[in-house]
């Protein structure tokens, strides 16, 4: 009996027996077989090595394939362990996975190491680079497993927890070797270690096993790694200049927020400077909802725990929520708020509702606060508490398309306004456990799609991704480095219009469920403050600077500058009138990034001029009055928002 395999460009390949990986690219090419790294099964990916039976559709991935790089970086953290119990063989070693751009991974040491380890620890990986060693999957019983790691603690608690993830099962644990080092893993692997030609172990810093501020505290070995030096080289001088860009630092920098220890982790407060930066961005976002049919509300931080069971929050989501307030007096228990859906339907639970009012849009600026692990928080990126742009809307089946293609297109024009201009989107469809029928999914669905051809925005389809309740898309922008940032979401629900027996009275008087869309279209305000600060490097466009003029004095002009400033009464001004020299006022000006400098000297008090530095503009010198008001007017215009546009 034959073995017929298709391949991609669905040619077929007949064989009389089984065979690998590594033999059928041999069998397509020479070159191909030189860059093939694993196979793809039916959307699963194997080992070379691993041996093909039954009649299947099977893709080679190469080194050019994007799944090579997290194939490739999965195995450059098993060569990073390795080389760690090489140098320091009494170390524990946990999890090392891939990540975006890298990998990790955490290890216990009998004494801490630092970041000047890191190159005795990439010479001997270059060692075992070198020595060519094949990785070798095993599958051994859970006793063997423990016996194999019974010096190491975490592997042994993996293995007790048959933590799938790591390639252990109720019927086998998954291990793969290579010259005397040993890893829990599912695999795959790159076929020898010879493939990891260009890599850069990039920090050590401290993290929680399994990000569990409860468990003991490891080092975390972060590096990075790519099939082509270039790809390298031009990777960590991005990092260089993502590093100037950190918003961590820009936001001390530039006095707009900080964080203390008794705020406690993932919790910031906003400076002055901050705060003018925020109302800015939040009063934009807020008037361009009110002119586009959206209705302002507000809902408290905090509700009661019948409120959650209604909403299932309490039985999906408790272990992200902060733990209960309980009243003694009447023995209510409340919870902070993870999010602000439930309080939108209890808005529009509150009144009667036809047809002719749908759609119904609700929007706020809701706080919400989830209690993230330590591990994962990250300046204002990631955090405790923060503010979503939050809207929920309410509509029928047959509104869908139409209402999701606006929200859309609001959501473009809305980034676009702030300077985000380079947009994709994900999609994300029906998970194996769902609720709502698949006529309901494939017609939400269908319609997230259509909206998305039909505004001409790339997006990438992530099958199986879908919460339970339904599909959703996500929005990414690039930004002035490249990077990718999620920001958008656009979520149908069919669950909590069931949760909360919601309804509206149709044309023919009789009551029927609606469909809700969640929509938060900057994310959080407190992300998206952090994604423009690194994306212009501190220098945010004139409209948005929460100081946007500095005039400079040279002497004494008050009388003048008082006119000036009544003229840009408008505008956010400092005045600099100290007596100090006029290149210090400069400098300290442009290091806090002001857009404008405004000189002014005493011989422009009688010819009515002054002279103007702006931030990526031309200068001016000695403009006249009228003309130079003109000129810093267009400079700082905030951008109109017009859907229609």
């Amino acid at each position: 009996m034959n073995l017929d395999i298709t391949l991609p460009d669905g040619s077929v390949r007949s064989f009389e027996n089984s065979i690998t990986g590594d033999e059928l690219a041999k069998n397509i090419g020479s070159r191909l077989h030189k860059d093939a790294v694993c196979i793809e099964i039916d959307n699963k990916f194997y080992d070379l090595s691993y041996s093909i039976t039954e009649n299947c559709n099977v893709r080679i991935v190469t080194i050019n394939d994007l799944d090579a790089l997290h194939i490739l970086r999965h195995s450059s953290a098993h060569i990073l362990a390795q080389a760690v119990l090489n140098i320091f063989p009494n170390t524990e070693y946990g999890v090392g996975p891939s990540i975006e751009n890298g990998f990790y991974y955490d290890f216990k040491f009998t004494k801490p190491i630092s970041e000047s380890d890191l190159e005795q620890i990439e010479s001997e990986m270059k060692k075992i680079v070198k020595s060519k060693q094949e990785f070798i999957r095993d599958e051994l019983s859970k006793k063997d497993a423990l016996k194999l790691f019974k010096k190491q603690s975490f592997k042994v608690e993996l293995i007790e927890s048959a933590e799938s993830s790591e390639g252990v099962s109720s019927d086998y644990v998954s291990t793969y070797r290579n010259e005397q080092f040993v890893d829990l893993c599912m695999g795959p692997h790159i076929p020898n270690t010879s493939f990891l030609k260009h890599f850069k172990l990039t920090k050590v810093a401290g993290a929680y096993w399994r990000g569990d501020e409860n468990n003991p505290q490891l080092q975390r070995i972060y590096g990075t790694s790519w099939f082509s030096k270039e790809d390298l080289d031009l990777y960590m001088a991005q990092q260089e200049e993502a590093e100037k860009r950190d918003h961590r630092k820009l936001g001390n920098e530039l006095n707009l927020f900080t964080s203390t220890d008794e705020l406690g982790s993932g919790n910031f407060i906003w400076k002055p400077n901050g705060a003018i930066l925020r109302d800015v961005i939040e009063t934009y976002s807020k008037n361009a909802h009110l002119s586009n049919d959206y209705q302002l509300v507000n809902t408290p931080h905090i509700g009661k725990s019948i409120l959650w069971e209604t909403s299932g929050h309490l039985a999906h989501y408790k272990e992200n929520m902060y733990p209960p307030v309980v009243h003694e007096e009447n023995n209510e228990t409340y919870y902070l708020k993870p999010m602000n859906c439930p309080f939108h339907i209890l808005v529009y639970k509150s009144d009667l509702h036809s047809y002719k009012e749908l759609p119904i849009r609700f929007f706020e600026f809701g706080s919400v606060y989830r209690y993230e692990k330590t591990g994962v928080l990250h300046g204002l990126l990631r955090l405790r508490g923060f503010t979503q742009d939050d809207a929920h809307i309410f509509c029928t089946k047959d509104q869908i398309n139409e209402e999701v293609k606006t929200l859309l297109n609001f959501s473009v024009k809305l980034l676009n306004a702030f300077g985000l201009s380079e947009i994709e989107a994900d999609l994300s469809t029906k998970p194996d456990k769902s609720i709502g029928s698949d006529d309901d999914w494939d017609m939400a669905t269908e319609s997230l799609k259509k909206s998305l051809t039909e505004l001409d925005i790339p997006f990438a389809t992530a099958e199986g991704e879908g919460a339970f309740y339904g599909p959703k898309i996500d929005l990414h922008v690039k930004d002035a480095i490249g990077r990718r940032w999620q920001l958008s979401t656009i979520q149908v629900d069919f669950a909590q219009p069931d949760n909360f027996d919601i309804e509206y009275v149709d044309n023919n008087n009789k009551k029927i469920r609606p469909v809700m869309i969640h929509r938060a279209l900057l994310g959080s305000i407190e992300r998206f403050t952090g994604v423009l600060l690194e994306h212009y490097a501190g220098h945010m466009p004139g409209w948005l600077s929460p100081v946007q003029i500095d005039i400079l004095t040279i002497g004494n002009v008050s009388s003048y500058v008082d006119e000036i400033k009544e003229h840009l009464k408008d505008f956010r001004i400092n005045i600099d009138d100290r007596n100090v020299r006029l290149g210090e006022k400069i400098h300290n000006s442009q290091k806090i990034k002001v857009p404008i400098q405004l000189i002014v000297g005493e011989k422009d008090v009688s010819n009515k001029t002054f002279a103007i530095n702006f931030y990526n503009a031309e200068d001016k010198q000695d403009i006249e009055l009228e003309k130079g008001i003109k000129e810093i007017n267009n400079y700082l215009k905030t951008p109109e928002f017009d859907l229609n546009g």
